[in-house]
């Protein structure tokens, strides 16, 4: 318990596993509650404690007696009632799953095929390593969104550049798990083709599906789920629920039992709705209920098949509400997730005080499931019963007038959600399903169309919010399918590749941008088609290592041409057209000609140009995208400190701007670019600030490799080991989640991991580290650049400065365009040491130089000056450096300069070497 706290117990709890870095589905399986509960009490324990967030409040954790068990903890729903009988049925299952990777355990709805695969599911758990894992398919009624569920379950989020079946994919590719998919039957195709990705890819997963349905594929082992057995099973389940219910029954009963068990069809839920009618109807209430007509269904369509064996308990029990009482039923049925009393009157048409005592009628019959929120009392109805109040509205003629009201009630909704509060997400997730439901209905009714484009609007910039990209970019795509106007259409467009962009697809970035430009086109916005065609071509330069298939540069040249006529004197044309001459037509003529004509001076005019362009025509993403250009320009020209500056100017730009795809993705290129240039420029505080804002973005929470990639480099930098050690293990794991994606982005990072790891003598690591850079590829950047400066960090550390100095053999100004960027001061300085501790006969020349080059390079500078000190046998200039280096936040190259000084301060840096956790320096090759 945390002192001066008032900490409930089950608080207390939570708090411990936050501590222990589980993450809230992590929490709720261990505890056995709702991620939503979960996240609840971590609301409530940051408030009693003070804290500003998650991290703080893993600070005050206390320690944990033992977060591990054996196994991991299966994810599984707790039953609130007993598992009945069924032991035979068990011990079949079981076996089944042993012996195939896919069984589907099929019969008809009620059946309790649910119930029975959770109690094989709970008891063969300690058979897999990794876990057993439960999805519920209920609410789900879109096929493109099974990997999201599924993903749910795992506790996945967005991965940038993967869609969501390749992310749970991957988690699950080298675990040994059994996957629970249930309620498989109204996305049976959809269900078919995950399953056909998943075990193909994930050797050692195994799938126990329920369906109404078969699955029809051929690695499927289907076990048809019987009846209850009449003579024991279907009557103890019988007397167990009456039980329940305060009424017990006497053993003599049970031949009465089994008459009515055998009309019931030995149904487990028919058997269970009988059981909660017993207090008020009796056996002989019930025996003559179930004696009137029940209406069976014999054959029809997929859907009503799937009816069969439970429409007479369901028309039984629907015979014995009151009029209103099924009207409420039938309308209540078109929500998907939980809802109120206030939701339902809404939707009911009626006023909620009396639905509210029907709703509590409905719950007293078992039609519908009570359970208590924060936001009040919410009700929900099974499936199957779901299912048959739709069925019942289609019959009295009010399904449109339902479905109707329920879409403008999500409209409501949507519209509330608009303003992003503290319980935002919450409340989000309550009502998303439905959302989707509705969606779903309108997109296909033309008499809705303006309200089914209201909607997906809006779902699109919800889920956007929620961080839930891949959908968002769905949703946009699809408003501007059912968009009426055209130009609507091209706005709805430009926001799908915007959010393309944040999740790093850069063919649906040019493919979206295309579109809009076809869709401003018809609109008659030739300005708009114009800056559409102009940013497409962009696309392809600026983001190109984001394209599975980049688009020729021919390709990108012919859009430029086509968009300079009909950009005419439009300015926000213009400054589109002029970007993409920046970005296009540079590397086109200019890039390829090398050093000696690589038009320094033409590829600065046209980037100031696009600035100048943009800033007239008020727009902040479109002055930043064209700094973006300077800023490339700038690196060219090899203008370090330039550079930096304009990448300063970008963030200062987007900072206060409000949320937005477009924003976001701005601004998240923008942290990546001014991190690295302020790295470049010496300013290593500066960057390890925006490295840090940019992995603490809430749009990368789940990309823990890219969020983390650039502060993982600085770190190394600075020297700041512990730090280094506990953000690479993340890395991994995120990187290896997702697919282990072969990104030039992430290269820096693994290789600034690997020299901390040769610092530390840890050899196993360090090999381990660079199988994962041998995975990335190399390049000639890493050959010349940051591999360079890496190595060299290492080989003088252990006192190898020929080998150094050999490293660094090429001069700058012959590799320049690879060291101009972030590593060119870095390269030089750490150039002219190596010289000196090499004993190199040009040694002062080289320092001479690179005294020109780093001028105001904070770090490079020192680095300069110490290899000065050491030529000159100076210690007052060997300290001043070490407090150059302290002063900049670089402690390992403080440590290293002290030992340097020789002395008692030679002491004190190898004290301080230790404190980092690194071995100590070796004896120079040439003391």
């Amino acid at each position: 318990m945390v002192a001066g706290a008032d900490i409930s117990p089950r608080e207390a709890e939570v708090l411990e596993l936050v501590g222990a870095h589980l993450s809230n589905a992590e929490i709720g399986a261990r505890l056995c509650i709702s991620v939503r509960t979960v996240e609840s009490h971590v609301s409530s324990l940051l408030r009693k404690l003070e804290v500003p967030g998650r991290r703080a409040l893993a600070q005050r954790a206390p320690e944990p007696a033992g977060v591990g068990p054996s196994h991991p903890a299966s994810v599984l729903p707790a039953s609130l009632t007993s598992f009945i009988g069924r032991e035979s049925e068990r011990a079949e299952l079981t076996e089944m799953i042993k012996a195939h990777r896919q069984v589907t355990a099929v019969g008809p709805g009620g059946v309790g095929k649910t119930r029975l695969a959770l109690a094989v599911a709970a008891e063969a758990a300690g058979e897999y390593a990794d876990g057993v894992w439960f999805v519920d398919l209920v609410p789900v009624t879109d096929p493109g969104m099974i990997a999201i569920a599924v993903a749910g379950a795992l506790g996945l989020g967005e991965q940038p550049g993967r869609d969501m079946t390749a992310s749970a994919v991957a988690a699950l590719a080298d675990r040994h798990a059994l996957l629970v998919l249930d309620n498989c039957e109204h996305l049976a195709d959809g269900v078919a083709l995950f399953l056909e990705r998943l075990l193909a890819t994930c050797p050692r997963v195994t799938v126990l599906a329920t369906s109404r349905a078969r699955l029809m594929v051929p690695f499927e082992r289907v076990y048809p789920v019987p009846p209850l057995s009449l003579d024991v099973d279907a009557v103890a389940l019988f007397m167990e629920r009456a039980a329940a219910v305060g009424w017990p029954l006497d053993p003599p009963l049970r031949d009465q039992l089994a008459a009515i068990c055998e009309r019931l069809d030995g149904i487990a839920l028919a058997i269970e709705l009988a059981a909660a009618r017993y207090p008020t109807l009796g056996l002989d209430g019930i025996t003559a209920a179930l004696s009137h007509p029940l209406r069976m269904l014999t054959g029809g369509s997929r859907a009503d098949e799937r009816h069969r064996s439970v429409r007479a308990a369901l028309d039984w029990s629907h015979a014995l509400l009151e009029s209103a009482d099924r009207a409420l039923l039938r309308r209540v049925s078109v929500f998907v997730a939980p809802f109120t009393a206030a939701a339902a009157a809404e939707v009911a048409g009626s006023e909620e005080g009396l639905v509210a005592d029907g709703l509590a009628s409905l719950a007293e019959q078992s039609l519908l499931v009570v359970t208590a929120s924060p936001g009040g009392t919410e009700y929900r109805a099974l499936e199957t019963i779901r299912q048959y109040g739709t069925e019942r509205l289609v019959e009295a003629g009010e399904l449109v007038d339902a479905r109707s009201r329920h879409l403008r009630w999500c409209l409501a909704k949507a519209a509330g959600l608009a303003v992003v509060r503290a319980d935002w997400r919450a409340r989000f997730d309550l009502v998303a399903d439905d959302l989707r439901a509705a969606l779903a209905w309108a997109a296909d009714r033309p008499e809705e169309r303006k309200e089914a484009y209201d909607l997906a609007r809006q779902l699109a910039e919800l889920t956007f919010t929620r961080h839930l990209t891949g959908e968002s970019q769905r949703r946009y795509e699809q408003a501007a399918a059912l968009a009426t106007d055209p130009a609507a259409s091209a706005s709805m467009l430009r926001q799908a590749a915007a959010v393309a962009g944040c999740r790093t697809v850069g063919d649906d970035m040019y493919r979206l941008r295309r579109a809009a430009a076809d869709a401003a086109r018809s609109s008659g916005v030739s300005a708009g088609a114009a800056a559409d065609l102009a940013t497409a071509a962009t696309i392809a330069f600026r983001f190109s290592t984001t394209f599975v298939r980049l688009p020729p540069r021919e390709e990108a040249l012919a859009l430029i041409t086509e968009a300079r006529e009909p950009a005419g004197d439009d300015p926000a044309a213009q400054a589109a057209v002029a970007l993409a001459e920046a970005a296009v037509l540079t590397d086109a003529f200019g890039a390829a000609q090398g050093p000696p004509g690589n038009a320094v001076p033409e590829t600065i005019a046209r980037a100031e140009r696009a600035v100048e362009l943009a800033r007239r025509t008020g727009d902040p993403l479109a002055e930043s995208a064209a700094l973006d250009a300077l800023t490339g320009a700038q690196t060219w020209g090899g203008d370090t400190f330039a550079t930096a500056a304009t990448a300063r100017c970008r963030i200062t730009l987007l900072s206060s701007l409000p949320t937005s795809p477009a924003g976001t993705h701005e601004l998240i290129d923008a942290l990546g670019i001014v991190t690295e240039a302020s790295l470049g420029a010496g300013d290593v505080s500066g960057a390890r600030r925006w490295a840090r804002q940019l992995a603490d973005h809430p749009s990368l929470a789940e990309v823990g490799h890219r969020a983390t990639c650039r502060l993982l480099m600085v770190d190394a930098l600075m020297g700041n080991v512990d730090e280094v050690l506990t953000g690479s293990v993340r890395f991994l794991d995120a990187w290896r989640r997702a697919g282990s994606p072969a990104r030039s982005l992430l290269r820096p990072a693994v290789a600034a991991v690997a020299m901390i790891h040769g610092l530390r003598d840890d050899h196993a690591a360090r090999r381990d580290w660079q199988e994962v850079l041998d995975q990335l590829g190399t390049s000639k950047e890493h050959t010349y650049g940051y591999g360079a400066v890496f190595d060299v960090i290492l080989l003088l550390h252990r006192g190898q400065a020929p080998k150094a100095l050999e490293r660094m053999a090429p001069e700058p100004r012959q590799m320049w365009k690879w060291v101009s960027w972030i590593w060119h001061h870095w390269y030089v300085a750490l150039r002219a040491e190596a010289a000196v501790l090499a004993a190199s006969p040009d040694a002062r020349d080289r320092l001479a130089e690179a005294r020109t080059i780093v001028a105001d390079n904070p770090v490079a500078n020192a680095m300069v000056e110490r290899a000065q000190a050491l030529l000159d046998k100076d210690q007052e200039r060997m300290l001043s450096a070490a407090d150059a280096f302290d002063t900049a936040g670089c402690r390992y190259q403080y440590a290293r300069t002290m030992v340097l000084a020789g002395g008692d301060h030679a002491a004190r840096g190898a004290a301080a070497l230790a404190d980092l956790g690194l071995a100590p320096m070796a004896l120079l090759d040439n003391p």
